[in-house]
């Protein structure tokens, strides 16, 4: 079974998914350089329901929130790497600043973020909430974080 999907195969999947009562967890991220962290993440979340379900920034979407010099791992890179992980199964790409669009689109039962989130307000909560569904906060691991990573490498190579 492949992982990524295009979103006009989409309604299909959901579609059947909801018919054998399958309980969605989604989450996003841009994930550019995938770490330890972001593994322990997709573990929990993929507890909270049945299928984990991943929006994955792409790059031109990554530029407009990270700046210019990201991503550091174009969009093929980093979706076929999460392809790999045992926790994920589903990821779409999407273009927009947010992930609004394809959570409404994928309308799951659980949406699921870093605690890092708590004060920021999470994109999509409203939505989700508005029938029923649930927003969770994850522990994050502490000391890792992929801006740290490529501090580290800076420091390490200047």
């Amino acid at each position: 079974m492949a992982k990524l999907i295009e979103k006009n195969n989409l309604e299909k999947i959901i579609a059947e998914l909801k018919k054998n009562n399958k309980k969605i967890v989604f989450t996003n991220g841009c994930f550019d350089i995938v770490h330890a962290g972001h593994i322990d993440y997709m573990e929990k979340a993929k507890k909270l329901g049945d299928v984990l379900f991943v929006g994955l920034n792409s790059d031109a979407s990554v530029k407009k929130i990270k700046g210019s010099k990201r991503p550091v791992v174009e969009e093929r890179y980093r979706s076929r790497l999460l392809e790999g992980l045992s926790s994920i199964d589903y990821i779409a790409v999407f273009n927009e600043d947010t992930p609004l669009e394809l959570i409404k689109k994928v309308k799951p039962d659980v949406l699921v973020k870093g605690e890092d989130w708590k004060d920021k307000g999470v994109v999509g909560e409203e939505f989700v909430k508005s029938y029923g569904g649930a927003v969770k906060l994850i522990e994050l691991m502490p000391g890792i974080s992929t801006s740290g990573i490529i501090e580290n490498i800076l420091k390490a190579y200047k």
